[in-house]
C-alpha cells in the first residue's frame, strides 16, 4: 500500500481524485476517480447536488483503497461564493443554489443603495459580480428573512462537505473571500458591513488559512474505510489551490483556464487603488495570506454549452481541429456579457450577438468555436493591458494553468494576441496545488517556495510563441 494524499477537486461540471505522494524528490499524482457535477433544477432554483457530492468523495476515497492507496489525509477544493445555511440543529435550511441562478438579478444595485460601492471595494477588495455571496444573502434577506433569523450557521460548499466529514465548522479563508463580506486588511468577517446589510454576523464560523487541519474523520466514515485520515484544508477556492502551481516570477501574469478564466498576478497586499475598481479587478485571498489580483472572465463555460448544445456529437478536440480548419473567419463577441452566463441555447446567443454587431453570423460548429476563442483571447488581452497599466509595467510571460492549458489553439491565440510567451501547464494544477498545500501542512514540504520547484521539476509544459514575432525574426 502507498501512503498518499487525497485532493477532491470538484468543478462546475466535473470532479476528480486524485492520490499524490512524493517519491525521489517529485510530487506523483494519479486520478482515481471521476464523476459528473451539474446544476439541478429544485423548486424553481437551479442548484448543486450536494449529497451527490458527498457520495462521491466517499466512493473515491473507497477506490483510492482498492488502488493500493492508503490516505493520511483529504482535502476538498470547488468553486466559490455558494453556500448553505444550517439550523441549531444543524440541518440545512437552504438548498445549495447555484450562483448562475437568476436570483440575484437586481440585488447588487440594491446593496449599493445601503452601502457605496467605493467602500464595498475599499474594505473587501473583491470585484463586482451579481451572483456574489453578500448579493445571494440580501436576496435572502429580502424575500426570506425567515431562513436567515433561523440560520445558526454559514458554510461555502467545501466547508459543508469538510463537516459532513468530520463534523467540524468552519470557513476557509480563501473561500471566505469571494463572499465579499471579509475585510481585505483584517482578514475577518467584516461585522460593520454584515450590520449595516441587517444580515446575522453570528451565523459566520471562524475563519481558518489554508494548511490548516480541520479534524480526523468521523467515527462511522473511519470504521466503513478501514482507516482514518486528517482532513485538511487547502486553498478550497479551486482557483486558489491552482495559483499554487504558478511558476514563481515577477514577470509572470497566470491564466487559470478552465470553466472560468481568472487572469492576474499573485501580491503580498490588496490593490484597492481608484482604477483597480473601475476595471473590475478582485483581491482574493490565497495561500500565506498571499493575494490574487485578477479579473474573472468567461472561460470554457460557453464551450462545454456549445458540445452540449450539438448533443455531445464532437470532442473538445473536435472542436479545436474544426476552428483550426474554419480559416478566415474573425466574428468576436464580449464573453463577459451577462446574456453567455446561462443562456437557452449557447449557439444562438452567439448567432445573436454577432447579428445585432452587424458581424459575420458563426453558422458551423468550426466556426462558432473559433468565434468564441477568439473572443476569450481578445478578452484576455484586455485584461493583461489593465493590468500593466495598474503596475506600470510589461510582464514578459503568461503561465496557462488548469484544463485550458490542454488547448493548444487558444494557448497559441493567447500567444499571437499577446504577442507574450505562454507556458502552459500543469493542467491538474488545482488539484496539484490542492495536494502540496497539505503535504506543507503534514510538513512534508518546508514551504511555498520549495512547493512551487517541485511542481515546475514533477510536470511538463508546453511553451507557445507569438507567430508574428516569429516569423519577423526570419
Amino acid at each position: 500500500m502507498v501512503k498518499c494524499s487525497l485532493a477532491m477537486d470538484i468543478g462546475a461540471s466535473s470532479g476528480k481524485m486524485f492520490a499524490g505522494y512524493m517519491e525521489n524528490g517529485k510530487l506523483n499524482i494519479k486520478e482515481v476517480h471521476r464523476f459528473e457535477n451539474k446544476i439541478i433544477k429544485k423548486d424553481e432554483h437551479f442548484c448543486w447536488d450536494l449529497q451527490a457530492l458527498y457520495a462521491e468523495i466517499v466512493t473515491g476515497t473507497h477506490v483510492s483503497r482498492d488502488q493500493g492507496f492508503t490516505p493520511k489525509s483529504i482535502g476538498i477544493d470547488t468553486w466559490a461564493v455558494d453556500f448553505v445555511l444550517l439550523d441549531e440543529k444543524d440541518e440545512l435550511l437552504t438548498d445549495a443554489v447555484s450562483y448562475r441562478d437568476p436570483r440575484t438579478d437586481g440585488m447588487m444595485e440594491e446593496v449599493f443603495q445601503l452601502i457605496s460601492k467605493e467602500r464595498l471595494y475599499l474594505e473587501t477588495g473583491i470585484q463586482f459580480q451579481k451572483f456574489n455571496t453578500i448579493y445571494q444573502l440580501y436576496y435572502l434577506k429580502k424575500h426570506h428573512p425567515e431562513i436567515l433569523n433561523k440560520a445558526k450557521s454559514f458554510l461555502m460548499i467545501p466547508d459543508y462537505l469538510n463537516y459532513l466529514l468530520t463534523g467540524k465548522k468552519a470557513n476557509e479563508y480563501t473561500n471566505a473571500t469571494s463572499t465579499q463580506l471579509v475585510n481585505a486588511f483584517t482578514k475577518k468577517w467584516d461585522k460593520e458591513l454584515l450590520g449595516q446589510l441587517g444580515i446575522n454576523k453570528e451565523m459566520f464560523m471562524e475563519i481558518f488559512p489554508p494548511k490548516s487541519e480541520l479534524g480526523k474523520l468521523k467515527p462511522e466514515l473511519s470504521s466503513e474505510f478501514g482507516f482514518d485520515m486528517q482532513v485538511l484544508l487547502p486553498a478550497t477556492h479551486d482557483t486558489g489551490s491552482a495559483v499554487v502551481s504558478v511558476l514563481e516570477s515577477d514577470d509572470t501574469i497566470f491564466i487559470s483556464s478552465g470553466t472560468w478564466s481568472l487572469i492576474g498576478v499573485e501580491n503580498n497586499f490588496p490593490i484597492c487603488v481608484t482604477k483597480a475598481l473601475d476595471y473590475n479587478f478582485t483581491n482574493e485571498g490565497g495561500i500565506n495570506y498571499r493575494f490574487r489580483f485578477l479579473k474573472n472572465t468567461m472561460g470554457l463555460w460557453m464551450i462545454q454549452e456549445i458540445k452540449r448544445n450539438y448533443n455531445d456529437r464532437y470532442s473538445f478536440a473536435d472542436f479545436a481541429k474544426m476552428a483550426e480548419e474554419t480559416g478566415d473567419f474573425h466574428s468576436t463577441v464580449n464573453v463577459d456579457d451577462d446574456r453567455f452566463l446561462k443562456p437557452k441555447n449557447m449557439i444562438e446567443e452567439v448567432q445573436k450577438y454577432c447579428s445585432e454587431t452587424n458581424q459575420v453570423i458563426p453558422k458551423t460548429p468550426g466556426q462558432v468555436t473559433k468565434c468564441v476563442f477568439d473572443s476569450l483571447a481578445k478578452s484576455y488581452q484586455t485584461a493583461i493591458n489593465q493590468i500593466e497599466e495598474i503596475y506600470e509595467k510589461e510582464f514578459k510571460t503568461i503561465n496557462v494553468i488548469g484544463g485550458g492549458s490542454q488547448n493548444e489553439m487558444l494557448n497559441q491565440l493567447i500567444a499571437d494576441t499577446t504577442e507574450k510567451e505562454v507556458f502552459a501547464g500543469p493542467s491538474e494544477a488545482t488539484a496539484i496545488g490542492n495536494l502540496v498545500s497539505q503535504l506543507i501542512g503534514l510538513g512534508e514540504i518546508e514551504n511555498l517556495n520549495k512547493a512551487r520547484q517541485i511542481v515546475k521539476n514533477s510536470f511538463e509544459m508546453k511553451v507557445f510563441r507569438s507567430k508574428h514575432k516569429t516569423e519577423g525574426l526570419k
